[in-house]
């Protein structure tokens, strides 16, 4: 945005003591190099904040500075201005003062914006400044993803019927998803994922509504979005299909496929995947990010664990298995143990399904069960290939836990997963399969189970005081455990969507097997007996993990309570 007198913006700035005058100069000589807004160049060289020049600014035209992310604006106010009419101009509605529409505006002394919209919209308008940035999170906030897009659709095909209960021609359908607005929405969906730092998005259709929901930070969240949505069901998702090379016309049968699509220069790997239901298909769509970079220290260990698990990846040959429920994390850590031991010396080869990041010098392969691929018999074709670290993606059966073993017991490292509660749990899991203990015990080099837990906003962070039942249910009561000890908590707050946490880290279990807890496992010892001994020489748990983390102040008792079992802290 362009302002007259920006010179006396500059010496406003400065007698305001906000710069100062080696600043201004530096900053007049930018902008006749770059051009520009003088205001925008300062805070772009980081001399001053976006929020002290808007209240100077503000000051200077004389209006009003209003910060929308700490205003809650009335449904009533916002229906006075159509979404594509927000969209289009930046603006939004904030106020009604004596029949008097107060908007907020990039730029207050734009008369021809104001001039529309009091022909328009008939009423009388009071401009106040916001940043552009703030209008743009407020018209997503308070209108939803893609309502202006939605908007306009609605204009074309005012009696549109709901094109998935009246089954129209596939022709008609593929034609629709080719649409620009259809494209622009599903395009905003994407966009407003990936600024959300969502992992998947869920589209699923109901019989009076069309629900949008991201999962962020592992827990779900509904998307505001224009009910209107749902006369666009198929062709939405007849769009998706087209992007993943689907077959639009099947909605009888599940299918899956994938997107690559660039984002703020980050690439993407879209994992699709479609269910028929009653009322439409339902989507889920996994976004990954290509881009990633996996190191052990960034998991979340203490320091005693990272060292830990650094001497066990360094082993000539054996088992390392991760274990835990899905969405817990055990990939990510598979992917840093095998970037940290990854070099040209090493040959590493992976069956995976499905391969979920591209490691660069690692052989990695998509286990295909409908074509006889599977695990086991990729674990045979591989071992053909001179390996010295070999990944399999999951341990799901006697077979591929068999050959899992051989292949370790035959001098090569194998990482694996599996499925269960705790790191003991590991043990008679691959029991259970039918293997014999003393395989178990002379193959399986450590258990190493994980969750993942939310962090808390680091803009919103205060103290807690924790309730006596959570003192109880961490088990730190009595012996002044507690006394002393400060916790925290997210109060809620734009950053973090009110939802007081931001980004995850994981809590470990680790269980290395010595000659005691080989003994046990020959001897067929409960989970109970092998997880109790090895507290006893050393072991943290879950919840005792999670518990230095709450010390730390990291995550809440709540988070940690909410991801463990019953256990007590000891």
């Amino acid at each position: 945005m362009a302002y007259q007198n920006e010179k006396l913006l500059g010496r406003l700035l400065v007698q305001k003591q906000l710069i100062n005058t080696r600043q201004l100069d530096e900053g007049l000589k930018e902008q006749r190099k770059s051009g520009g807004f003088l205001g925008s160049v300062l805070v772009k060289l980081g001399y001053i904040s976006q929020d002290s020049l808007l209240s100077v600014l503000a000051e200077q035209l004389g209006v009003e500075y209003v910060k929308l992310k700490n205003r809650n604006i009335q449904p009533g106010i916002i229906e006075k201005v159509p979404a594509k009419f927000a969209s289009h101009y930046k603006l939004i509605p904030v106020d009604m003062e004596n029949d008097v529409l107060v908007i907020a505006v990039t730029n207050p002394l734009d008369v021809h914006t104001m001039d529309d919209v009091k022909l328009l919209l008939g009423y009388d308008t009071k401009p106040v400044l916001a940043s552009e940035d703030d209008i743009v999170e407020a018209i997503r906030k308070y209108y939803g993803v893609g309502a202006d897009t939605i908007e306009k659709m609605m204009a074309g095909t005012e009696a549109r019927e709901d094109l998935s209960i009246q089954g129209p021609k596939t022709e008609d359908i593929e034609d629709m998803a080719q649409d620009a607005s259809i494209i622009k929405f599903v395009n905003q969906v994407f966009l407003q994922a990936y600024k959300d730092r969502a992992t998947d998005i869920h589209i699923e259709p109901y019989e009076d509504e069309m629900k949008v929901r991201y999962r962020i930070d592992g827990v779900l969240y509904d998307t505001t979005i224009p009910p209107t949505i749902k006369h666009f069901q198929s062709a939405i998702i007849s769009r998706i299909k087209i992007m993943s090379n689907l077959n639009i016309a099947e909605r009888r049968l599940p299918q899956d496929g994938r997107i690559r699509i660039k984002v703020a220069g980050d690439e993407l790997d879209l994992r699709v995947s479609i269910l028929p239901t009653p009322f439409g298909e339902s989507v889920n769509i996994r976004l990954l990010s290509t881009s990633m970079r996996f190191s052990l220290g960034s998991l979340g260990l203490l320091d005693k664990d990272l060292v830990l698990m650094e001497e066990l990846i360094k082993k000539p040959h054996g088992i390392i298995f991760v274990t835990g429920p899905t969405g817990s994390g055990k990939t990510t850590t598979l992917y840093a143990c095998l970037n940290k031991i990854n070099s040209s010396e090493k040959k590493i080869i992976t069956a995976e399904d499905p391969i979920e990041y591209q490691i660069k010098g690692v052989t990695q392969v998509q286990v295909q069960p409908q074509i006889g691929l599977t695990f086991a018999q990729g674990l045979r074709s591989m071992l053909r290939h001179d390996p010295d670290i070999m990944m399999v993606g999951e341990v799901r059966d006697f077979e591929t836990a068999e050959i899992t073993i051989r292949v370790a017991l035959t001098g090569h490292l194998v990482f694996s997963t599996l499925h269960t509660n705790d790191a003991a749990g590991g043990v008679t899991r691959l029991l259970d399969m039918g293997i014999e203990p003393y395989l178990v015990s002379s193959s399986v080099e450590c258990f190493v189970a994980q969750r993942l837990v939310r962090l808390i906003c680091p803009v919103c962070k205060v103290e807690l005081k924790p309730s006596k039942e959570v003192i109880r249910e961490l088990g730190i009561e009595g012996a002044g455990k507690s006394a002393g000890l400060t916790f925290y908590e997210g109060k809620g707050c734009e950053e973090c969507k009110h939802t007081g946490y931001k980004g995850r880290t994981a809590i470990y279990e680790i269980l290395p097997i010595d000659s005691e807890i080989r003994n046990l496992i020959m001897s067929r010892k409960s989970v109970d007996v092998i997880k109790e001994k090895a507290v006893k020489s050393g072991m943290r748990t879950l919840r005792q993990d999670g518990w230095e983390k709450i010390k730390r102040g990291l995550t809440t008792p709540a988070e940690v309570l909410r991801v463990t079992e019953s256990e007590a802290i000891e």
